[in-house]
């Protein structure tokens, strides 16, 4: 597999660079077209070593091919056969290294024929990260500086005391200065690092790449980063795994959307905040979206506006949209959903089944069958928990519609059926923390130790990691002593937006996360255990198991 420069942080300086060149018989790729390997390995812009041999390659070299390279067959008669050479080549290349680059002049060309001839061959390939200097000198100069973009032309440009022959080691050499020259010339762009070169050739102007270098003190941990204006606005909002690395990645062509583009083309400086955990940075963005509103930001803003779907008993039981549910109501209502308009389907396929008011401008009592449930306890029943009381129903009717060939009808119902199901899914999800006054949940780290989170009332108070090897119980105490003090909220939605619940939800329901302490359980029991210690629990099933509809199109 390529090694990915994502996962990278090393300066070119410390990178190595293996130039290579062929020279080949002009045929395709495979076991028979390499007449000869030229190579030269370089670090810190000093020569380590070359490497240079002329191959056999098992068939006659066309004589147009020697007019130009001037290799003959006579020449390679006594060569190493393309396996061989390809293998000792290999073997001092070392392309598999993580900090090594491949580099040729049109290098699909140079290192196509490698990859050819290895698999050929049955030889082991390591894909190595490549770098193409006819791609990078396209970047570096226009031209209107060079008259084409040719190693021989480049190579006189930048001053290379060797002129390419078509002989594989000169070209090499001339390849490795105009290499050095490209790279001090995008320099001042931002291409410093290895992780720059997956995207030094790409079309991203250089007044944008250059802001690159706002990455440069920001610190390889996870955390929330803040991109300002001129003015000291916050203009955008993210969080990320690795700070440095995710803002570095803002100034190349990986990031496509217009806007965003515009917004970094005005971006004078990034403010980062660091946080203990990943989940931590998540809950922050939230927070910082919602209370900064920033103008490119486009989810998670106004999360108070959205509303629930409850139960009200007056003038008589009836449902209702609520964009402020009391905390005691929480257990019998579904939500939040992303719209108004999602409530009301939700509300219309919910009506058209439970009957307790007017539904689709028909009286309920004019439309209400005998076997329809006409009462507020069985509704509660389905906010609760049950909506299989409302969406078998609904799934029959959608059934009945689709025989009689009426699928525009049938399509609308499973619409509204769909909405609702999400509603009820996202309420499933948040309402055991949402009632929970407090929770620590632990998972392990990748590298060992263990990731802490404290939760009250479904808010974040506070999070804390363990080092590989150590106790966690001192870090537990620590955390259950200087997390955040929350209140009960009279209100869901009050102090913490449910997308944060859902988030924390998430992470606790996660196949490898732990629940530590509930509220209530006797402190000195504290421990990581196998399972939870007490009987917190979330639904198995209830709505999630009609994936069938919710992943419908809507």
């Amino acid at each position: 597999m390529q090694a990915s420069f994502a996962d990278m942080g090393t300066p070119l300086r410390e990178a190595t660079f293996v130039v290579v060149d062929l020279e080949t018989t002009g045929g395709g790729p495979g076991a028979h077209a390499i007449t000869e390997i030229g190579a030269v390995k370089v670090r810190g812009g000093v020569v380590d070593s070359e490497f240079s041999t002329l191959v056999n390659p098992g068939a006659a070299i066309p004589a147009q091919i020697t007019l130009m390279t001037g290799i003959t067959n006579a020449m390679v008669a006594d060569a190493p056969a393309v396996g061989q050479a390809l293998a000792a080549f290999l073997h001092w290349a070392r392309l598999g290294d993580r900090t090594t680059v491949a580099v040729a002049h049109n290098a699909r060309f140079d290192l196509g024929h490698l990859r050819g001839a290895a698999h050929a061959l049955n030889l082991t390939w390591d894909e190595p990260t490549v770098l193409d200097t006819l791609a990078l000198a396209r970047r570096a100069w226009s031209r209107t500086e060079v008259p084409n973009h040719k190693l021989g032309t480049l190579a006189a440009f930048v001053g290379s005391p060797t002129t390419p022959t078509h002989r594989a080691l000169d070209d090499a050499r001339a390849t490795v200065d105009v290499l050095h020259a490209a790279l001090e010339v995008l320099a001042p762009q931002g291409v410093t690092h290895l992780e720059d070169l997956a995207t030094a050739t790409d079309p991203v102007p250089a007044a944008r790449r250059v802001k690159s270098r706002l990455a440069d003190g920001l610190p390889a941990a996870p955390g929330v980063y803040q991109f300002l204006s001129p003015a000291g606005q916050v203009l955008y909002v993210g969080s990320a795994v690795n700070l440095r690395r995710r803002v570095r990645s803002y100034f190349t062509a990986a990031e496509k959307r217009a806007q965003v583009a515009r917004m970094l083309d005005t971006t004078v400086s990034v403010r980062a905040i660091e946080t203990p955990t990943e989940l931590e940075a998540r809950v922050r963005e939230l927070r910082l979206i919602a209370e900064l509103d920033p103008p490119v930001n486009r989810r998670s803003r106004t999360p108070q506006r959205r509303p629930w779907l409850r139960l009200a008993a007056a003038p008589h039981p009836h449902l209702a949209l609520t964009t402020a549910l009391p905390l005691d109501d929480a257990g019998a209502a579904i939500g939040p959903f992303p719209s108004r308009t999602a409530a009301q389907e939700a509300r219309r396929a919910a009506e058209s089944v439970l009957r307790l008011d007017a539904w689709d401008g028909h009286s309920a009592r004019a439309v209400r069958r005998a076997d329809s449930p006409a009462d507020g306890a069985t509704a509660a029943r389905a906010l609760a928990g049950e909506i299989d009381l409302v969406a078998l129903p609904l799934l029959e009717r959608i059934g009945e519609l689709s025989e009689k060939e009426r699928y525009e009808e049938a399509g609308l119902w499973t619409r509204r059926l769909r909405a609702l199901l999400l509603g009820a899914c996202r309420a499933e999800k948040v309402r055991p923390l949402l009632t929970c006054p407090r929770l620590v949940a632990a998972r392990r780290r990748e590298g060992g130790g263990w990731e802490l989170v404290d939760v009250r009332w479904g808010r974040l108070a506070g999070s804390a990691v363990t080092p590989p090897g150590a106790d966690p119980r001192p870090t537990i105490a620590t955390l259950r002593a200087t997390a955040q003090v929350v209140d009960r909220p009279a209100r869901v939605g009050a102090d913490t937006s449910v997308e944060e619940t859902a988030l924390l939800a998430d992470w606790v329901l996660d196949a490898g996360a732990r629940l530590v302490e509930v509220a209530g359980v006797d402190d000195a029991s504290t421990r990581i255990t196998d399972g939870p210690t007490t009987a917190l629990t979330w639904p198995v099933g209830a709505a999630v198991r009609h994936r069938r509809v919710i992943d419908a199109e809507a």
